[in-house]
């Protein structure tokens, strides 16, 4: 181990880092992608209203927090309109269908070249779904009188096109972090759109202050402080379940029984940040709809005037609806994940067994116990982490900000896995690391 040191930990493991050629190498490049990234994200697109774009996703919900989610790229109506999202509801895609579909199952469980292939499929998936994507956001733009409405089909195209083309480029500069960088790359590509919009966020919450509500923006701030803290818990809570190996070896023409012990870590939250998505895409979908329909501003409300304020994010019912529908997807997908890892068949072929639990059958419905128990502790604080923004403006009055428990869980994440990264590579050159 080198020789301790009298700064803060946190100090000295960076200094570590940046004393290291191929760690400070590897950084720089992060960084200089995400530069690139940044970049990208002021390139606009022609035939839009920006400030009207502006308003309207101040008012929804969705399309806000993908704004943030791509760092301010999607107000700007920039190639990076998309951002890698097109990719993103592919591998969700994908993780869904390879359970129910035998083809894909038996290229999945082969190895690294299974994974290869499925990961190939996924970017020709992306493909598509980012050109229906793409117009889908024209269309919405088009219904809420924020395109120009005389855009041509060949114009729109072009667009499309061009959407399409940064949402694979983001996804190549993803691949490139991955590659050569630190942490996950498109995590990374996330991630720095999340805290570009921080700024903007501090912004707004001192010109809340500055007009007459100090007190509750130092409340809010408390919330959203305790509110990471939880974030940060759960998502390293872990039930540790306890597996035994035994193995036999033929040595010097005599039979060794050799034994070993070890633990399956079994995540409190296992279905990470998915089934938020899910839900918010849901509980959206109504308003969306009904933005077709409804009467315009200053003529008598219809049916589906009603439906729209019934499904906006500052209504009681929206949130209790919010709230159960992230505890049902928690559990689903949680439950398809886990089918999906097999771990009772894993464990039989490794020679792995639970003390005091049989093999095959038994170990199943124990191990599909232990993760019902736990998820339903991961399921509730989903839905509290969901709910959070209407509970924090209810009690503080504060209503410039918006916690994005999404944005927050999602940069927690991402965060700890790339320290964690780090740590890893510090310990193999015996330096002290980030984490206790």
């Amino acid at each position: 181990m080198q020789r301790r040191s009298t700064r803060p930990r946190l100090v000295q493991a960076m200094m570590d880092v940046l004393a290291l050629p191929d760690l400070r190498r590897k950084i720089l490049f992060t960084i200089g992608i995400l530069i690139v990234f940044r970049f990208l994200a002021h390139v606009p697109l022609p035939g839009v209203d920006l400030q009207a774009l502006q308003t309207m996703f101040e008012r929804n919900m969705l399309f806000g927090m993908f704004d943030l989610f791509s760092g301010g790229a999607m107000t700007r109506f920039s190639v990076a309109t998309l951002g890698v999202y097109p990719y993103i509801t592919a591998s969700i895609i994908m993780q869904l269908l390879v359970p129910v579909i035998p083809r894909l199952q038996a290229i999945s469980q082969e190895g690294e070249l299974g994974q290869q292939r499925i990961n190939r499929i996924t970017h020709i998936a992306a493909i598509p779904l980012a050109g229906l994507q793409g117009y889908a956001v024209i269309a919405i733009l088009r219904s809420q009188q924020v395109t120009v409405a005389s855009l041509d089909q060949l114009t729109m195209a072009t667009i499309i096109i061009t959407m399409i083309a940064g949402t694979m480029f983001l996804i190549w500069l993803g691949e490139l972090i991955t590659e050569r960088g630190i942490g996950n790359g498109i995590s990374i590509i996330i991630f720095g759109g999340i805290v570009a919009g921080v700024p903007d966020i501090v912004g707004r919450g001192i010109v809340d202050a500055q007009t007459g509500n100090p007190g509750g923006l130092i409340a809010y701030v408390i919330l959203a402080l305790v509110m990471l803290v939880l974030i940060v818990v759960f998502v390293e809570a872990h039930r540790r379940i306890p597996v035994q190996y035994a193995r036999s070896t033929f040595r010097s023409g005599r039979m060794y029984r050799q034994s070993g012990s070890t633990y399956i870590p079994l995540r409190v939250n296992t279905a990470g940040m998915i089934p938020l998505i899910f839900a918010i895409a849901l509980m959206q979908l109504p308003a969306t709809v009904a933005t077709y329909f409804m009467s315009p501003e200053g003529a008598d409300p219809n049916f589906w005037n009603t439906i729209y304020n019934l499904f906006q994010s500052t209504t009681p019912l929206y949130n209790i609806l919010y709230f159960a529908l992230v505890i049902g997807f928690a559990f689903f997908y949680t439950m398809v994940i886990f089918e999906q890892m097999n771990l009772p068949q894993t464990l039989q072929q490794q020679s792995g067994f639970i003390p005091g639990v049989r093999p095959g059958k038994a170990t199943a419905d124990y191990l599909n116990g232990v993760i019902r128990r736990i998820t339903f502790g991961g399921a509730l604080f989903l839905a509290v982490v969901a709910i959070m923004p209407f509970i924090a403006q209810r009690i503080t009055g504060v209503t410039a900000l918006v916690i994005q428990s999404t944005a927050l869980l999602i940069a927690v994440g991402v965060a700890l896995d790339t320290m964690k990264q780090l740590e890893a590579q510090l310990t193999m050159r015996r330096y002290e690391g980030f984490l206790k």
